[in-house]
């Protein structure tokens, strides 16, 4: 083989390169044994037909595409030796010559140059945290609720009470679609239901029934009732109270390891305090990355923006899978479909993209490596995480993967501590 040319224009190159017979040979002789037992030629039973009598009969380059396609990974890793390829090549011309050798002419995105900006010492925005005594009241009022214990009661409902309802909605007199239910639990003063419902059921009791004239929004999902004023019949089957234990001491007592509420707030505060500084670190650090790959000069190439959104889209998919749904049915429910959802990962994808370029350039300038201790430790902290072998962890996890997300993580170090925190600007 020989590379007779390779000319770069931005983030694309062209390459021309030459195929000697014999490797041609190679690649025609696999495409012809592939392809025989399809090809009918009269006198020959299917499949013992020679390659010269079907080349005679279709062409003498008829197996010459398919042997192409059989070589081709061989050419372009031999091609794209001295140039930092990426993405899929593209095809763009092919001379064939008598003896088969060929020419061909290929693009191929290549790696973009990196100039990098202030990537050390970045001011970057930090709010002081804290947490206020309505917090610490909020998670009291919900560890409460989780305690709480319901009674069925004989008495009209009021807001806050769970009415258990059968319904059934008309329009104009005509039952419509999803305006039926029996047996919901409704709980009154919750919102779940269009505004105006739940005030209706308020004072009914069980086993009485009652029709609600109720309008629902002018931005209702389904058109056809979007502003129209509809009427619920209504049938109540019995209503639920939610008791609610004072919180006090013996509350503390009840659901802590704390003798006192007072111990128990400051174990709250403290609990909530811990989870808002390292929100807000995390915060600062994924800022401080940004302002890098913001600082950070490149034309990014289309190919590494598609295979970051092919990246993010395998996650959020597999994400979907673990939850029950599949891409399609989910993209559906959205009211798009795949290609929607794609293009509204799309800005993310762009902004990972360059940051993760960000990174390469910083792993280069930096002298950044994964050392031997760092990849056997790393294997170590996996093995315990997921409780497995590290041998097996090691046939998991390739060592080139784990090498970079050691030497991504290093990256991020260097720009993240010497990151200086400021206070935010007042708006």
């Amino acid at each position: 083989m020989n590379v007779k040319s390779i000319e770069k224009n931005g983030n694309q190159a062209t390459v021309v390169v030459e195929i000697d017979k014999e490797l041609m040979e190679k690649g025609i002789n696999a495409a012809y044994m592939k392809q025989r037992k399809n090809i009918m030629i009269p006198g020959f039973r299917r499949g013992k037909a020679p390659r010269k009598m079907i080349e005679s009969m279709y062409g003498k380059h008829v197996f010459v595409e398919d042997g192409l396609e059989e070589v081709f990974p061989e050419v372009y890793t031999f091609a794209v030796a001295d140039i930092k390829a990426i993405g899929r090549p593209n095809l763009t011309n092919l001379e064939v010559g008598d003896d088969n050798a060929c020419v061909l002419t290929f693009t191929t995105d290549v790696y973009p140059e990196v100039t990098l900006g202030d990537y050390k010492g970045l001011e970057i925005e930090k709010a002081e945290v804290t947490v206020s005594d309505a917090q610490v009241e909020a998670e009291l009022n919900r560890m409460a609720q989780n305690v709480a214990s319901t009674e069925v009661v004989e008495k009209a409902a009021e807001m806050g009470d769970t009415a258990n309802i059968d319904f059934e909605g008309f329009n104009d007199g005509v039952a419509f679609d999803g305006g039926k239910g029996e047996g919901f639990d409704l709980k009154l003063g919750s919102g779940s239901f269009i505004p105006g419902f739940e005030e209706q059921v308020v004072g009914m009791t069980a086993g009485e029934e009652k029709d609600l004239d109720v309008t629902f929004p002018a931005d209702y999902h389904a058109a056809e009732l979007a502003g129209k004023a509809v009427v619920f019949h209504v049938k109540l089957n019995k209503v639920t109270v939610t008791n609610v234990p004072a919180i006090d001491d013996e509350f503390a007592k009840d659901v802590s390891e704390f003798d006192t509420l007072e111990e128990l707030k400051n174990d709250i505060r403290a609990k909530a305090l811990e989870a808002a500084e390292k929100q807000a670190q995390s915060a600062f650090e994924d800022a401080a990355v940004s302002k890098a790959a913001e600082n950070t000069t490149v034309e990014m190439p289309a190919a590494l923006i598609e295979s970051e959104l092919d990246n993010q889209m395998e996650r959020f998919g597999y994400q979907l899978q673990m939850s029950g749904y599949s891409m399609e049915a989910y993209a559906q429910m959205m009211g798009g479909d795949v290609n929607t959802m794609r293009n509204a990962f799309r800005p993310a994808a762009e902004k990972q993209a360059k940051v993760n370029v960000t990174l390469t350039a910083i792993i280069e300038a930096e002298g950044i490596q994964a050392t031997e201790e760092d990849m056997s430790a790393e294997y170590e902290t996996l093995a315990k995480q997921y409780e497995l072998e590290v041998e097996k962890i090691k046939t998991m996890i390739p060592a080139e993967e784990l090498k970079a997300s050691i030497e991504n993580r290093k990256a991020i170090k260097v720009i993240t501590e010497s990151a200086v925190a400021v206070a935010p600007k007042a708006e």
